[in-house]
């Protein structure tokens, strides 16, 4: 019986060796092969969301939430803009390493999965919209992602937080609605001294960005007479693309990004 499994295993380990000598030798023909079947996928992906952007965003009413699948298979192609990035970027610098993470209007999921959720202990995604959520569940699930509906303005979910996101969605309320979300943001960050993040965007001077949007803000200072009600430091800068003026914001009465005791950074 042990001869049997020596003379077993010596010849499994024979083929190991000849099948792995055999991939070595069809490496480049397997790499033509696979190149031109990701083109091909690549392309026929495009044409989809292409169709699905056209469908979603040119037929009656504009949706309350974006699917950034279009962004990064059809979109970001077309325009080499990487601003839709930034958000999920800049929000990540904020994110507390197994930390406990809210987002607010959370949208499609696309940051809660792809952004936030590698980094923290668990993410909360709310949202009020049917569609988002229905969206976010079934492109963007993770096992430590928790997609819930519910409107903030009345129905916040309760807990403390090691940080709140707020991206792409502080606009869509009234100023009065700001301020009373706020207040509640910073009783669930309070008591871990946690990050509010987010991003808005600057009004435009003939049309609102979209058609839902309550409030957009004029300007760096504009927003941040929100934030410096609730919280001790406070960031706001900007980013300007010919298409878009941006505004992204972190808040803490604990370290923020880029000031005085962020172990990340060094001045």
């Amino acid at each position: 019986m042990g001869i049997f499994r020596k003379v077993s295993g010596k010849i499994k380990n024979i083929k190991r060796k000849v099948f792995h000598k055999l991939l070595v030798l069809l490496k480049p023909l397997l790499i033509n092969i696979f190149e031109i079947e990701a083109l091909v996928l690549k392309y026929l992906a495009a044409k989809a969301y292409k169709k699905l952007f056209w469908a979603t965003w040119n037929i009656s009413e504009n949706p309350e939430f974006f699917d950034h699948h279009i962004d990064l298979f059809y979109l970001w192609q077309k325009t080499k803009n990487s601003l839709w990035l930034e958000r999920g970027v800049f929000g990540n610098l904020a994110i507390k390493r197994g930390g406990k993470v809210m987002e607010l209007a959370c949208g499609d999921g696309f940051n809660s999965r792809n952004f936030y959720s590698h980094l923290a202990e668990s993410v909360l995604s709310v949202d009020f919209d049917k569609n988002a959520i229905k969206t976010a569940k079934k492109k963007n699930s993770a096992k430590n992602v928790e997609y819930i509906l519910a409107d903030i303005r009345t129905n916040m979910p309760n807990g403390d937080f090691d940080n709140i996101v707020w991206d792409a969605a502080i606009e869509h309320f009234t100023k009065n609605e700001i301020k009373k979300i706020m207040k509640n943001i910073k009783v669930m960050l309070e008591q871990k001294k946690g990050i509010l993040s987010g991003y808005t965007m600057v009004e435009r001077e003939k049309r609102k960005g979209l058609q839902q949007h309550e409030y957009e803000f004029k300007n760096m200072a504009d927003l941040k007479r929100f934030l410096t009600p609730h919280f001790k430091n406070v960031i706001v800068f900007e980013t300007i693309f010919p298409e878009r003026h941006n505004l992204y914001f972190w808040a803490s009465d604990g370290t923020i990004p880029f000031s005085d005791g962020w172990k990340y950074w060094s001045k």
